[in-house]
């Protein structure tokens, strides 16, 4: 239900349109009690209406109404609020691990003597499954078809599973694989701007907002939908009614001014935007863009921008309503009536923005003129590290000592059965994929024009680039028909692959053999260009070291280049069939040509006929079957995909009476700066020697069988083993060696961390994760605090956490700890083995409140130094006593809930 019925300022009104008439929760009449509200930022306004619509005088009182107006006045606030998303949205790798745990939570209901039914989303969810395809044929008109068949033989079982929830939880739909990326089928079919819903005989107008299980749903806030990633136990909590706690955010303004300049994209600015965000130091804020330049974006720029959220630090980079928004939803097929309440609802909010409107009160505020971005690319292993194309060869050269390693810096292997060697520098994969630009028409086009430019000069990919197209939609597909360009892009190699998130998050597919056994024998250091958020290391391909983010067509110009030692912007990209060179400026499209062909050939046609019925999947899905009678799960004991997870064994129905401290922990990973969520849980391959694949190999999974980790989330035996298994991870405890690795103390002893963990289980001794700062950036990916918690760690104590990751921890029941400002590891002198105690916690715990950390050295020493403690809230402080949101919940759930067979 959108409404609480308390309503104490009296603010409920009628809003009529056209002929339907709409209740909503009237901000302007707030303002009689609160005061004028007018230059609130925009994101706030939308976070005002909701405390307005669920007031109850208990989770929601008129103070938390106040302190949003008294955030004119003081800038940010302290204040923590309760916040009701409309709706969530998932994808298959976080969303598979979210419905094991609430089938396992029916489970714990049944055996606690409650009734299962309390177990089941109360607000709308959305799963996509778009994480699973692999590039694994690519070149090929056969590619798609292949890559699809593949992904249903390696997934049949996981798919079976989401089958069996969209059967038997109420409120859940699966968008089938070979749809789209979740993002993009958000923002062109999903997000509805306004959402409404019915109470009674009334429909309620509100604004469309949710919480998702990927950290780049900030996406959508391109449309003026406020949303952002969270883990997995949160959006089940949120699924179960649970608001989600936070603190009334700091909201930093980004001024834009005048227009990009020719040859410049929409993947250019947002790479110098996330620089300058990055720079600014935005983590845990809202970011909100205003200023004349707003309104010469479109409404793909502008989701382009929101997109890379994750990547600047931000909760989210929100746009407000505007006209640009109305001409999107009625290009991406939204119906006159939805239009029509959108532009009527932001209108008498006060959520309109339009030109000479006075600027909203911001935190902070930093200003871009448009007119000075430049073509860019971002890496090697960074996506805020922005280089001008025209400084990207020498980046490469630059980065080249600290990635070649001993390997000789003109290295040179010929590769098996060609004519060609290969080398530091050359590109190895280029690729168009995911959610940033591939919803974008204009910078998607423009690759297609590239190509077509390319093919009538009579250039090709270097045969070493493996190439590939990661549609976000199939409404790309539609509209590069249309305009005529895929079949040029088919002739360099960019033949469609897939629909969904590929490379970008390491389902990149393997290298040729040739290639691959290349690059393993010279040691080399070879590139990938992708148009993605991402370029951790490790996270796009094993054996590619250098990885650069940037536009679709520039991915294309660089399959042309196929290395990274070549300046584009100077040198040619190859020989035409003329025998002369052909530059980038002979195949880069002019504007004028771009803006031609998405006029004709976007249309909201296209999109109509792609979204007709985007919940009915193909024939390999209707195949598959689920059991629609069960409200249970049934468990295969044999299975190494879907599992029993072992959160609520032994649970009581209540809590223990207070939090114990923290003593003689050891400490089972010292890692350094920026490690990142892919680094603690990572997504991409299963190495053949690591603890995982032993364990596959055990249960008789042959290597070829083993799939991603991304793809086996829902069994806890394999990820618990993945997690720290990154194979660029850095225990400092080993002097500079990359795995999964640590020591096993007192003894010393070098193992995997698994081995470790659950060593130090048997005997009893609890563990401690030591990190430096921005621990856990990157994707929200639960299953990095999920697995932190099943190898026995209670606490990570790091220099700064990314906002997702520690929650995430808190959710787990694992504390998360910051070293105050002058002391980290390296002050302290830690080498690994060392023992801790966290001190405190039995005073009582509270929000933000300073321990002790105690350390014990290997000499007897004793050194102790104070921590924050990161449990940020009221509520974080309930999950953490019941050892996690998930326990929280279902004792909340089972406490209202009557024993099954009772009157």
């Amino acid at each position: 239900m959108p409404v609480t019925g308390h309503d104490t300022l009296q603010v409920r009104r009628s809003l009529q349109v056209g002929d339907l008439a709409y209740d909503y929760f009237s901000i302007p009449e707030a303002e009689k009690a609160l005061g004028d509200l007018s230059r609130l930022p925009f994101s706030l306004k939308v976070l005002l209406e909701n405390l307005l619509r669920f007031e109850d005088g208990r989770s929601v009182t008129v103070e938390h109404l106040k302190a949003m107006a008294a955030w004119l006045k003081e800038r940010s606030s302290q204040t923590e609020i309760a916040y009701r998303p409309a709706r969530v949205l998932m994808q298959d790798f976080t969303g598979v691990p979210a419905v094991v745990d609430l089938a396992a939570m029916r489970d714990a209901m049944v055996a606690l003597g409650g009734d299962p039914k309390k177990i089941n989303p109360l607000v709308p969810v959305d799963l996509v499954i778009d994480h699973s395809v692999q590039v694994d044929a690519f070149a090929s008109r056969l590619a798609f078809e292949r890559n699809v068949e593949l992904e249903y033989e390696r997934n049949r079982e996981r798919y079976a599973f989401l089958r069996w929830g969209s059967q038997a939880f109420d409120n859940f739909r699966v968008v089938p694989p070979g749809t789209g990326i979740c993002h993009q089928v958000n923002l062109e079919y999903l997000a509805q701007v306004v959402w409404t819903a019915k109470e009674g005989n009334k429909e309620v107008a509100y604004p469309d907002t949710l919480v998702g299980t990927d950290s780049h749903t900030t996406m959508v806030n391109g449309l003026a939908v406020l949303g952002w990633g969270v883990g997995g136990i949160e959006a089940e909590a949120a699924m179960l009614g649970q608001p989600v706690s936070m603190l009334i955010p700091e909201v930093v303004g980004f001024k834009l001014t005048g227009a990009l300049p020719e040859g410049a994209t929409a993947t250019d600015l947002v790479l110098t935007v996330t620089q300058m965000l990055r720079k600014k130091g935005v983590v845990g804020k809202f970011v909100e863009f205003y200023g004349p330049g707003v309104g010469k974006l479109p409404l793909a720029d502008r989701a382009t921008i929101a997109n890379m959220a994750p990547e600047y630090g931000a909760t989210c980079g929100f746009f407000p309503i505007d006209e640009v928004t109305l001409d999107y939803m009625r290009l991406t097929g939204r119906t006159p009536e939805r239009v029509a309440l959108v532009e009527a609802y932001a209108k008498a909010q006060g959520m309109w923005r339009h030109d000479g409107m006075a600027d909203p009160v911001f935190t902070d505020t930093l200003e871009l003129d448009l007119s000075t971005v430049e073509p860019s690319l971002a890496g090697p292993k960074r996506p805020q590290d922005r280089v001008p194309l025209k400084s990207a060869k020498q980046s490469f050269e630059d980065a080249l000592p600290s990635l070649a390693g001993d390997s000789p810096r003109d290295a040179s292997v010929p590769v098996k059965g060609t004519d060609y060697s290969l080398k530091h520098g050359d590109v190895v994969i280029a690729a168009i994929t995911s959610c940033t630009n591939t919803s974008n028409p204009g910078v998607m086009i423009a690759a297609g024009l590239v190509a077509k430019k390319a093919v009538e000069k009579g250039l090709n990919r270097k045969p070493w680039v493996k190439t590939s197209l990661a549609p976000g939609s199939r409404v790309v597909t539609d509209y590069y028909r249309k305009a005529g360009l895929q079949t040029y892009l088919d002739q360099i190699g960019f033949d469609l692959v897939g629909y969904g998130c590929t490379t970008c998050i390491g389902n990149s597919g393997p290298l040729p053999d040739a290639i691959g056994d290349a690059v393993n024998e010279g040691k080399l250091v070879v590139a990938a260009v992708l148009s993605g958020n991402r370029n951790f290391e490790g996270r796009v391909h094993a054996q590619v070291k250098a990885n650069y983010l940037a536009s679709p067509p520039l991915v294309v110009a660089y399959a042309l280049a196929g290395s990274m030692t070549r300046d584009i912007t100077t040198e040619p990209l190859g020989m035409g069939k003329d025998g002369k060179p052909v530059y980038l400026k002979d195949v880069w499209p002019t504007p004028q040509e771009v803006d031609a062909a998405v006029r004709s050939a976007v249309t909201a046609e296209g999109f109509r006929a792609s979204y007709a019925d985007v919940f009915a999947g193909d024939a390999r899905w209707a195949a598959i079957g689920a059991d629609k009678a069960a409200m249970t799960y049934s468990w295969d004991p044999n299975s190494t995909y879907i599992q029993l997870p072992p959160y609520f064994t032994g649970m009581s129905r209540e809590p223990a009476k207070s939090v114990s401290d923290i003593k003689g922990a050891r400490i089972l990973a010292l890692l350094g700066d920026s490690i990142t969520t892919d680094h603690i849980s990572p997504a991409g391959n299963i190495a053949k020697t690591s603890p995982a694949a032993k364990y596959l190999m055990s249960r008789g999974v042959e290597p070829k069988d083993f799939n991603q980790y991304g793809a086996r989330r829902g069994s806890h035996e394999v990820m618990m083993r993945g997690t720290f298994a990154n194979i660029r991870i850095k225990n400092e405890m080993l002097g500079g060696k990359e795995g999964g690795y640590t020591k096993l103390w007192p003894e010393g002893t070098e193992m995997s961390i698994y081995d470790a963990a659950m060593a130090y289980k048997e005997r009893g001794v609890p563990l401690v994760v030591i990190g430096g700062k921005e621990y856990g950036t990157g994707s929200s990916r639960d299953w990095a605090a999920k697995g932190t918690s099943l190898l026995g760690v209670k606490a990570v104590i790091a220099e700064s956490f990314e906002r997702i990751h520690r929650s995430n921890l808190v959710g787990m029941g694992v504390l998360p700890l910051c070293f105050y400002e002058g002391t980290d590891r390296k002050t302290l002198g830690l080498d690994g083995s060392e023992t801790i105690d966290i001190l405190g916690l039995e005073a009582g715990l509270k929000p933000r409140m300073q321990l002790t950390c105690r350390i014990t050295r290997a000499d007897g020493s004793v050194q102790e130094v104070p921590v924050l403690c990161r449990v940020d809230t009221l509520d974080e402080v309930d999950y953490y006593r019941n050892g996690g949101i998930l326990q929280y919940v279902l004792r909340q759930l089972l406490a209202s809930s009557e024993p099954v067979g009772r009157a």
